[in-house]
């Protein structure tokens, strides 16, 4: 199966593509898809969604697998990384590709085994569950590879999509 993760945001969205076959990933393609403050943020919307379209239509996932959001803080902040998690949601939804949520918990669980571990534990599992030379950056990459990682290691036929 090919899984696209997503790891959303409004500055830096991290995508990354895995392919998961007979219990070991292949890496296909990662990195991140990013918008300049300067823009006005209905723009950057815009361009986050052109981006994604094109991610998707050259790569054909058969999932999408995005982190939930959790936010403790800044409330602007949460509100521009929801709406651009909708239109990150929109682009897969118009192609039928099925979409599940992981928390942050659920992934971290899913690659180091310890859903308490740090970002630099899950960065180096990434790293070497993928065969990587090194860990991939930006960080939003390497939790977006995170992600697709977790899918593979939960999906199992019948489980709930979004």
């Amino acid at each position: 199966m090919i899984i696209l993760g997503i790891d959303p945001g409004f500055a830096i969205v991290g995508y990354g593509i895995v392919e998961y076959k007979n219990n070991h990933f292949r890496p296909l393609e990662f990195g991140a898809v990013t918008t300049d403050a300067a823009m006005p943020m209905f723009d950057r919307f815009r361009s986050i969604y052109e981006d994604m379209n094109q991610i998707l239509d050259r790569i054909h996932p058969d999932f999408m697998a995005i982190e939930e959001l959790f936010f403790n803080s800044n409330q602007k902040t949460a509100i521009n990384v929801a709406q651009a998690r909708g239109v990150l949601l929109l682009s897969a939804l118009n192609r039928q590709i099925p979409i599940f949520e992981y928390t942050p918990l659920q992934v971290k669980q899913a690659v180091t085994g310890y859903g308490r571990a740090d970002k630099t534990q899950v960065q180096q599992m990434v790293k070497l569950l993928l065969g990587l030379d090194k860990v991939p950056k930006p960080d939003d990459t390497a939790d977006a590879l995170a992600i697709a990682i977790c899918h593979g290691h939960s999906y199992r036929p019948g489980l709930p999509k979004v």
